[in-house]
């Protein structure tokens, strides 16, 4: 998948203030006041939607940000970092489009060329854009669940990717990349997947 640079700002106190009109240490102030780390995510992003004419990015950002400062991290030492989101309906069956994840050949056409892969709980895949990871779950026509590593983001991302059968021929996906560090690398990597399934859609329903 080809990631490329996209327009994100730097997140400082400025840029913050800028967006939000408070400063990141502003905003972990009133989320210390809120309760902490003890609301959990949810909490602290939907309280600083509430309060920032409800910009979800931003809420989001203050709220990975806070969590890095309190020195939150999960098991593997990392922070849970950031979480995109991209969906895609396809006009093409669902079996057609789970193939389009699983096979060499076809992933080929719109992920990566050079795609090397062992569709197998426990298998491994690789392309020549750097894209490479492990089958964690395979469940055939309902989700896919992969570590995703990629040279130009931080090592230890994952990737769930569901499918849906919409009916009349359509197929529905929704793919979610969690453990992503730092904003500027989810907006790229949610313009890379943008991209991909896109090409996706294109490929297919041009079959």
């Amino acid at each position: 998948m080809k990631i490329n640079p996209v327009d994100s700002p730097d997140v400082t106190d400025a840029s913050c203030k800028e967006a939000t009109q408070r400063t990141l240490k502003q905003w972990f102030a009133e989320l210390d006041q809120f309760g902490g780390l003890e609301q959990g995510r949810r909490e602290l992003v939907n309280h600083v939607h509430e309060a920032t004419a409800k910009n979800a990015w931003w809420a989001t950002t203050i709220a990975v940000e806070y969590e890095r400062a309190k020195g939150q991290k999960e098991k593997d030492g990392k922070p849970t970092g950031y979480s995109i989101c991209s969906t895609k309906t396809i006009a093409a069956p669902l079996n057609q489009v789970f193939a389009a994840f699983a096979e060499a050949q076809q992933m080929d056409r719109w992920l990566g060329a050079k795609t090397r892969v062992d569709f197998k709980d426990g298998g491994s895949f690789a392309n020549g854009d750097g894209d490479q990871g492990t089958y964690k779950r395979i469940r055939t026509d309902k989700d896919l669940r992969f570590s995703w590593d990629h040279p130009k983001l931080a090592a230890g991302s994952a990737v769930e990717v569901m499918f849906a059968d919409k009916g009349k021929g359509k197929t529905g996906i929704t793919l979610n990349h969690t453990r992503i560090q730092s904003r500027r690398e989810a907006d790229e990597v949610r313009d890379g997947w943008g991209n991909a399934l896109e090409t996706l859609k294109i490929v297919l329903e041009k079959a």
